[in-house]
């Protein structure tokens, strides 16, 4: 699915209403009727409803969800902010609420009039949705802070009012919504993925108002959501006749001492992912640990304190891609080692963990990363990589596409919503995973999945993009049996192969 910016929503809105020869009116009440069906999804018959509608095309929906409830006998207030700067649609659709008899509309003239309006089980929030450009100040700063002090449910439609649909790292959050579902509009918004603005949107749902498809296809956009059907997709199918060297050859360097969790983690995860081969370079200190958790693996052990030298590096040729990080440390050694390879200059290399931490404290390394790698850090490990203190995740999204065109690298940013980020500034972000994936060995079974892919020849915006979505899946899956305080690692990595059953039983 694409993601579009708050003002292409508004050119794909235009252009909508031109290739379907229908009136912005018309589109308004397409929208407010999906609203509706999906409001009353969420409340009860008996709730008494107050629907705030501001001057704007959001409050023209709200105010034609208030029609479309009272219409269906639910007990609605609407409350108006403001009559003298009503949006053209706004008005007509406040025209048709005023000929309901039943109607009860009030104007708010101050913000000290508010306390009247209490007493409701929900409040449907259509102050302001994606056209706000500037924070909320003053009049409107004040009935933000009334609503947020409102003990109901609060249903905020597109955005909830004050929050910029991507960028607010300059924004007041005491002056914006705190919304316990917001109903976004067909696409969901670049700020609903980003972890600053959680105490703002509880849950977050989406409606179909029926854009035309061809004005998506059309607008251009660097960003995506993965989504079941997509990832389908990009499945490579089976031949009868494969063998295990049809799957690829990988490597995984990994583990120390005290660390060896992360060498067996990230080697189930490639193994359970289909790689053909898998060998998995550890210190000599795990060779017991290594053959009786991961029989399946084959075991390189290396005996000095690095975990390649110069002498053996072109071995390496011989594999078809190769993961770096995992428990290995950050010795002198192990810079070393890593800059050996890096000079190899391998087709398909990945570098996690600790390989990253060797980058960010060998700056020098970095220059030496060849095209295609794939980095897989989480927010403080690309921080550190990229060498500034991010204050949003908004202003890191940004420097990793920056990083990841100046560098040529491809850039898993690890979290809730991961982004995959590519060389040409592309970011898709991930739609599967859960808060119980929080744990300690969970980015270690990634880094084994997309080693795995890169083996079998899945491109590396691919393999970054399926990676990740078999690997939330995975975890979504295992909390059939777990909890989100009881999740593992491991149970990423045994859920793996109904992942990918789900994704084969989507075709």
């Amino acid at each position: 699915m694409k993601l579009f910016t708050t003002n292409q929503i508004k050119e794909l809105d235009v252009e909508t209403i031109k290739l379907e020869g229908i009136s912005s009116t018309d589109l308004m009440d397409r929208t407010a009727f999906a609203l509706f069906k999906k409001i009353i999804e969420e409340i009860r018959k008996t709730d008494k409803v107050l629907v705030l509608a501001g001057p704007g095309n959001n409050g023209g929906d709200a105010i034609a969800v208030a029609r479309l409830l009272i219409e269906a006998g639910y007990q609605v207030q609407t409350l108006l902010s403001n009559l003298n700067t009503l949006s053209n649609d706004a008005s007509i659709q406040l025209g048709r609420l005023q000929k309901m008899h039943v109607a009860k509309i009030s104007l708010l003239n101050s913000t000290q009039e508010l306390s009247h309006f209490e007493g409701s089980d929900v409040l449907i929030d259509g102050l302001f949705g994606s056209g706000l450009n500037r924070p909320l100040t003053g009049f409107y700063a004040e009935v933000v802070q009334w609503i947020n002090g409102q003990n109901v449910k609060k249903i905020a439609i597109d955005l909830p009012s004050g929050l910029f649909g991507e960028d607010n790292k300059n924004n007041i959050p005491a002056n914006i919504v705190h919304a316990d579902l917001v109903i976004g509009l067909q696409f969901p918004k670049v700020s609903f993925l980003l972890a600053e603005n959680e105490q703002f949107i509880k849950r977050w749902e989406l409606v179909d108002i029926a854009i035309h498809p061809k004005a998506i296809e059309k607008m251009h956009t660097p960003y995506s959501f993965s989504e079941m059907k997509e990832m389908n997709q990009l499945l490579k199918k089976r031949s009868t006749f494969s063998h295990k060297g049809t799957f690829g050859k990988g490597l995984l360097i990994a583990g120390s001492s005290g660390m060896m969790g992360a060498a067996v983690l990230s080697a189930k995860g490639a193994l359970r992912s289909g790689i053909g081969l898998l060998s998995v370079r550890i210190p000599t200190s795990g060779f017991t640990i290594l053959q009786t958790t991961v029989p399946e693996a084959l075991v390189q052990l290396y005996y000095s304190e690095g975990f390649l030298t110069s002498t053996e590096v072109l071995e390496l040729n011989s594999y078809s891609a190769i993961a770096i990080g995992p428990g290995i440390g950050t010795k002198k050694a192990q810079a070393h080692s890593l800059e050996n390879i890096l000079k190899l200059c391998p087709e398909y290399l990945i570098l996690d963990a600790d390989a990253l931490n060797l980058l960010s404290e060998n700056k020098n390394l970095i220059k030496l990363l060849p095209k295609n790698t794939v980095l897989t850090p989480h927010p403080k490990e690309f921080d550190r990589l990229d060498g500034t203190a991010s204050h949003s995740g908004y202003e890191r999204l940004e420097k990793a596409l920056v990083y990841a065109c100046k560098h040529q690298v491809y850039i898993i940013l690890k979290g809730a919503y991961s982004a995959c980020i590519t060389p040409e500034g592309l970011c898709s972000f991930n739609s599967t995973g859960n808060p119980g994936m929080s744990t300690g060995g969970s980015g270690d079974v990634l880094t084994g999945i997309v080693l795995s892919l890169l083996a079998q020849g899945y491109k590396p915006e691919d393999a970054c993009k399926l990676g990740v979505f078999l690997h939330g899946l995975s975890g979504d899956l295992a909390l059939k049996s777990q909890s989100l305080e009881s999740l593992l690692a491991g149970d990423i990595a045994e859920n793996l192969g109904e992942a990918f059953k789900c994704l084969h039983n989507n075709d």
